[in-house]
């Protein structure tokens, strides 16, 4: 045995015992309840009523197994076990630690003959597995809080009893759905087909059981059916199979996503019990409370790390902010005496440019009056307004000159309130028009007016 004393890293040394009870807890979690045919050799039953033999393989193999049968199993025997025999055993595997040996404990056996049906069950086993039907891969998980579950099975038979007694004890929050089906005879297989596919499409239903009590290998041949051993592979949810007592095995088991040895334990897999659940629950919610309480004091404690290297901090920015509220008084101060002796300048200064700038804008003010009489008196409508005549020739031009015209030229004639148009009848140039002019002269020095015929 490991004494402790060995240094770290170094190999444990175990004594014999140890060796040999750990071996058979590790074939016992390997193989579990084994089914295992063979010829019988050295029979004996002690005075105890427990039985001891070999069994020996009936293929000729060199291969012996040391077996017990004690005496619960042997009293079920419905025929006197001999040396010669064809016979299945069924049990657990293990070692018989007095001797260091092999052994297995024989909870049942029955004969063989020529066409039994576990020959029919190695071949369908062997080919279904072949199929990959049995194939740990397409295993599913359980749910871990399923909230209802179909179980599939006889009503009248103890196994709905005692899944139904489980669940209530268990996980009464569970809701539990009977789909029945008979778990013996010719119409046993197609009714667990068609049983299984209906649990599977259920509403709700979170997984499956199909379960039945013990029974020879002719009561529990139905769940070695091709057909059913496909429609558990087929059902849309998992599937836990609770078939007869630990040491009996089905195809149903090895296509199941879970096997249970005992209805009772297909319940009690399907469900995890609610008292132990509430009690991780309080587990949890007690560490989380834990947890949440050493987080608020280390926050807690940063917090006031923080506050203390804040406090010379705050006392500097308190006289900083005192030393600016001093400041901004005497700046205000300042301003309202420098308001006070530079008023009257910037007031004179202040009239100055308003002088300044209203005397430019006067004389500018002028000129642009000025200018805009000249171009009044420049404007052709008032020239026109003093009598005079605006000529133009038939294509809207101005007549400059006499010599422009033709006789029986078409003018325009614009005056100051209206237009006329007229024919030329004659030219006059200018000598004609100076001499009418001096004529209009004299006449005006004898006192004759235009218009008026001389005296």
């Amino acid at each position: 045995m490991f004494d402790g004393t060995q240094a770290p890293g170094a190999r444990m040394t175990l004594s014999v015992a140890a060796l040999l009870l750990a071996a058979g807890d590790a074939l016992a979690a390997r193989l579990g309840a084994v089914a295992v045919r063979g010829e019988i050799s050295g029979f004996s039953r002690a005075a105890s009523g427990h039985c001891y033999l070999t069994l020996k393989d009936s293929d000729g193999a060199a291969a012996v197994l040391r077996c017990a049968m004690f005496r619960r199993a042997a009293a079920l025997l419905d025929f006197e076990p001999r040396d010669g025999l064809q016979v299945e055993l069924r049990g657990r595997i293990g070692l018989y630690e007095p001797r260091g040996e092999l052994q297995l404990v024989v909870e049942a056996m029955r004969r063989l003959g020529a066409g039994n049906l576990y020959e029919e069950f190695l071949r369908l086993r062997d080919r279904l597995q072949a199929q990959g039907l049995f194939d740990a891969a397409r295993k599913r998980p359980l749910p871990a809080w399923p909230r209802r579950v179909a179980v599939v099975t006889s009503p009248a038979a103890a196994a709905w009893h005692d899944v139904m007694t489980a669940l209530r004890r268990r996980a009464p929050q569970v809701e539990v759905v009977l789909v029945g089906s008979p778990v013996q005879g010719a119409d046993a297989p197609p009714a667990l087909a068609a049983a299984l596919q209906r649990a599977g499409q259920l509403d709700g239903v979170d997984a499956v059981l199909l379960v039945r009590g013990g029974g020879s290998l002719e009561d529990l041949w139905a769940f070695n059916d091709e057909r059913v051993v496909r429609a558990i592979a087929a059902c849309a949810r998992p599937v836990i199979c609770g078939v007869g007592h630990e040491s009996d095995l089905t195809l149903a088991d090895l296509a199941a996503d879970l096997r249970a040895p005992t209805p009772t334990a297909a319940a009690e897999l399907a469900a995890p019990e609610r008292g132990e659940a509430l009690r991780q629950l309080q587990q949890r919610q007690a560490a989380l409370l834990r947890a949440a309480r050493r987080r608020l004091e280390r926050h807690a404690q940063a917090l006031d790390g923080q506050a203390l290297r804040l406090g010379p901090a705050a006392a500097a920015l308190a006289a900083q902010q005192e030393r600016l509220r001093g400041l901004a008084g005497r700046l205000r101060l300042a301003g309202q005496a420098l308001l006070a002796r530079q008023g009257p300048e910037l007031q004179r200064r202040a009239q100055r440019l308003d002088h300044g700038q209203r005397q430019p804008l006067a004389l500018a003010a002028a000129r642009l009056a000025s200018q805009g009489q000249r171009l009044r008196a420049l404007d052709p409508r008032h020239v026109l307004q003093r009598g005079f005549v605006w000529v133009e020739d038939a294509g809207g031009r101005p007549v400059l000159s006499v010599r422009a015209l033709q006789p029986q030229d078409v003018v325009r004639a614009v005056w100051a309130d209206g237009a006329a148009r007229a024919r030329i009848e004659t030219i006059e140039a200018v000598d004609t028009i100076e001499s009418i002019a001096t004529t209009e002269a004299d006449a005006a020095s004898r006192g004759i007016g235009r218009g008026e015929p001389p005296a």
